[in-house]
């Protein structure tokens, strides 16, 4: 959904012409938004009040630990964003430079922004629970899940409700909790066939993980070399291509059996 800007991709924007930087882009607004690590919810638990994922038509466990969906928030669209903050942004840990098409796909409309961030998620909603019932094999069980996350939009919060349906389910299969206890943070799109997608603005949200108390991270696999880039000392990287491997991975971590993949 997001993908931040490399090191190399912001030395390449900043090696131009040194006479046409001190004329215009020193003044000129850049086509940037400044991002940094924003907000996490437990989707296992309540946000603002509010149950995250409501399951009726089946019994549901009760479950320990967390399973944190992260974000990472940007500058309005609105916003200028000049060469200084892009240099402060450069030399910060905790900020990213990222090309304002990236974050802002659907324009510069801020109602519109919100219609398509909410059509997203709404989307990534109906995937995840299609996933979740489809690993479980109980798709035809007349089971309805209804999830409520609000102020967030797109669909990088897939991953997390899939696995928050599972557990709520299913646990780890054999009475256990999918995170062990644990506080489990991640993010990824998924498609119904539990296929989990890349989303961008992962080393900000491997930051809102460690902040929000988590100890593992779920990456989708394409994503290592970003997560690894400027992750926060003690989060654990488990790289996942799909729901059916971070179940896997997270029983396997939980028991200390079987192989658990690392970035």
């Amino acid at each position: 959904m997001l993908s931040r800007l490399t090191r190399p991709q912001a030395l390449a924007v900043l090696a131009v012409p040194v006479a046409a930087l001190l004329a215009t882009a020193a003044l000129a607004p850049l086509p940037f938004s400044v991002a940094q690590p924003g907000m996490t919810a437990d989707v296992l638990g309540e946000n603002k009040g509010t149950q995250v994922i409501t399951i009726s038509g089946a019994p549901v466990r009760e479950t320990s630990g967390q399973l944190r969906m992260t974000t990472i928030e940007a500058t309005s669209p609105g916003t200028r964003v000049g060469l200084p903050d892009v240099m402060d942004s450069w030399f910060s840990t905790d900020q990213a430079v990222m090309p304002r098409d990236a974050v802002y796909p659907s324009g510069d409309n801020v109602k519109e922004i919100e219609q398509y961030n909410r059509k997203q998620m709404k989307a990534s909603q109906d995937e995840a629970t299609r996933a979740a019932l489809n690993y479980l094999n109980r798709d035809d069980d007349g089971i309805d899940v209804t999830l409520r996350l609000a102020d967030v939009g797109g669909p990088s919060a897939g991953l997390l409700f899939s696995l928050g349906i599972v557990d709520k389910l299913d646990g780890d299969g054999s009475g256990g909790d999918l995170t062990g206890g644990r506080v489990v943070a991640g993010t990824g799109t998924i498609d119904e066939k539990g296929t989990v997608g890349a989303v961008g603005g992962v080393p900000l949200k491997t930051q809102a993980a460690k902040r929000d108390g988590a100890t593992v991270f779920l990456v989708p696999g394409a994503e290592c070399a970003d997560a690894r880039a400027e992750l926060p000392e003690g989060l654990r990287l488990i790289p996942v291509t799909t729901l059916g491997g971070a179940v896997e991975a997270l029983v396997n971590l939980e028991k200390g059996t079987g192989r658990v993949p690392s970035c």
